[in-house]
């Protein structure tokens, strides 16, 4: 029975609309149709198999946004091998554990990550190759471009579903990564379920802000507007004013970004660009409190569309639509075509059982989902493997609620959850009320430790005023009533940022 690979997405995309925009790239001042982009990839394939890299090869990229990167994650796709993206602000240490776990033959990087990489390259005992993509390549590594003119023809490899297709390790918000396995079908029924989501045709212009070698943006964006012919302008990394020009110069008509992104676009003058083009805007990798959620809509004035998930799902679990952003404003959302969500009671230190589910309304439980964009596993992890995929689903370790319209509510992690008193309290219904102040710009809030209650509540707050202090916030929060008193962070700490992913999730673990 024939099934859809990655390959023969791209293929049957550049079939469809060869002279078509597929990846535009201004760093460089690139702009490829699909024609052209193909027969780029396929050069480079054919180079990857003159190095001896084959089906089930693992190869890594530490690169920021570009397309090198598009061009060689689709390369490997071609020929079987296993895409490894690592993220680019990676200290040495932490690169050399990701390639050497990963067993990786290749690393391809770029001028701005080549400090790192220098400190640990002999520490890569698998790697055989190293490729640069800039000018004046180091006398160890390969130049990136002369490889794009190919070597031979390139054999139809035949690549099916159920091959793997990346190992994609998690970004690290609790400790040390993990190799998530994906395969080719999984990836394409993942696609399936966003496109019809976010209303894709080839007409539409989406900009590649957030990192590439996340879950994301890659997944959840780009290779969905690849699997309909849209346009892919890259920006090799995230700044708000070179975002707000493309959008206008471009006419960008999609674009992602996690909460922490658009709020750093509201700050700047966004009347002065124009946005007509702008359609639609998700979000991601955090719950959007309300007050952002209206000031989205008041100042970008395109429709928004929040996803959320995890690495392990593809990413996408549930969505919550544009005309649901503000009668459900806070909400994860309802479970995405052709997955099944549920929300079941935790077990001390055993797995929730799938059929103990919470009543619906205020009680909290595990977030488990199963579906078709579900991992294979954990990289040489089958213990771990087995604990989260229990009995058939993935069990998230995240806490949520899912009340009588069966809209998910996030609370938690697991990990996060506050034990104060003898009382459990959520730090994100803490956040969120915190968010309300107009002089919080981020902010985030842990459980340090206590003799008396056992936890305190603990803010971290990232301001926008230097008047503001704990005295105001507590008084604020007194005088809201949005939260109980027990629930009122004890200690506050004013800082200047707060740790987080390049995806945008806040390191809580840090804060500890």
């Amino acid at each position: 029975m024939y099934y859809p690979t990655l390959k023969t997405m791209l293929e049957q995309t550049v079939e469809r609309y060869p002279d078509r925009d597929a990846v535009i790239y201004p760093k460089k001042n690139q702009r490829w149709t699909y024609a052209e982009w193909n027969n780029k990839v396929n050069n480079l394939a054919s180079s990857f198999l003159s190095m001896g890299i084959k089906k089930g090869d693992r190869v890594s990229l530490f690169l920021y946004n570009s397309s090198e990167f598009v061009t060689a994650l689709f390369a490997l796709v071609k020929i079987g091998a296993v895409f490894n993206p690592i993220n680019y602000r990676l200290a040495a240490k932490e690169l050399a554990y990701i390639v050497n776990d990963a067993g990786s033959r290749i690393v391809i990087f770029e001028e701005a990550v080549r400090s790192e990489l220098e400190k640990v390259k002999d520490e890569l005992t698998s790697v055989e190759k190293f490729i640069f993509t800039d000018d004046n390549a180091p006398d160890y590594a390969l130049d990136f471009y002369p490889l794009l003119e190919g070597a031979g023809e390139l054999p139809d490899i035949e690549i099916k579903e159920d091959d793997l297709y990346i190992i994609m390790y998690t970004s690290g918000t609790t400790g040390r990564p993990k190799g998530v396995l994906h395969t080719h079908r999984s990836m394409v029924e993942h696609n399936m379920s966003v496109i019809a989501d976010q209303h894709l045709t080839y007409m539409d212009v989406g900009l590649c802000a957030a990192p590439l070698y996340h879950a994301a943006e890659l997944h959840v964006f780009f290779f969905p507007r690849v699997h309909v012919g849209a346009a892919n302008v890259i920006t090799h990394m995230f700044n708000p004013k070179e975002v707000l020009q493309l959008l206008q110069d471009e006419k960008i008509s999609v674009l992602f970004g996690a909460p922490t992104m658009l709020n750093m676009l509201l700050q700047e003058n966004v009347s002065a660009y124009d946005l007509s083009s702008l359609r639609l805007v998700g979000y991601g990798g955090a719950s959007m409190a309300p007050a952002m959620v209206k000031q989205c809509h008041d100042i970008l004035k395109a429709n928004l569309i929040q996803y959320y998930g995890m690495t392990e799902m593809g990413p996408v679990v549930t969505v919550l639509y544009p005309e649901e952003q503000l009668a459900k404003a806070g909400a994860a959302g309802r479970g995405i075509l052709n997955h099944e969500i549920r929300i079941v009671r935790t077990r001390e230190d055993a797995p929730s059982e799938p059929d103990d589910l919470v009543n619906r309304g205020d009680e909290i439980g595990e977030i488990i989902v199963r579906g078709p964009s579900m991992m294979t596993g954990y990289f040489n992890l089958p213990d771990v493997t087995k604990k989260k995929l229990y009995k058939g689903w993935y069990h998230s370790g995240d806490l949520a609620r899912i009340d009588e319209d069966g809209y998910v509510w996030i609370a938690d992690r697991v990990d996060d959850m506050i034990i104060s008193g003898a009382e459990n309290i959520y730090p994100r219904e803490v956040e969120d009320a915190l968010f309300e102040h107009p002089d919080v710009l981020e902010v985030a809030v842990i459980g340090r430790a206590d003799i008396k209650w056992g936890k305190v509540v603990t803010a971290f707050v990232v301001a926008k005023s230097t008047d503001l202090n704990a005295e105001t916030l507590d008084s604020f929060l007194k005088n809201s009533g949005s939260i109980a008193g027990y629930k009122r962070p004890r200690q506050y700490e004013f800082v200047t940022e707060l740790p987080k992913t390049p995806s945008g999730k806040i390191q809580k673990f840090k804060l500890k």
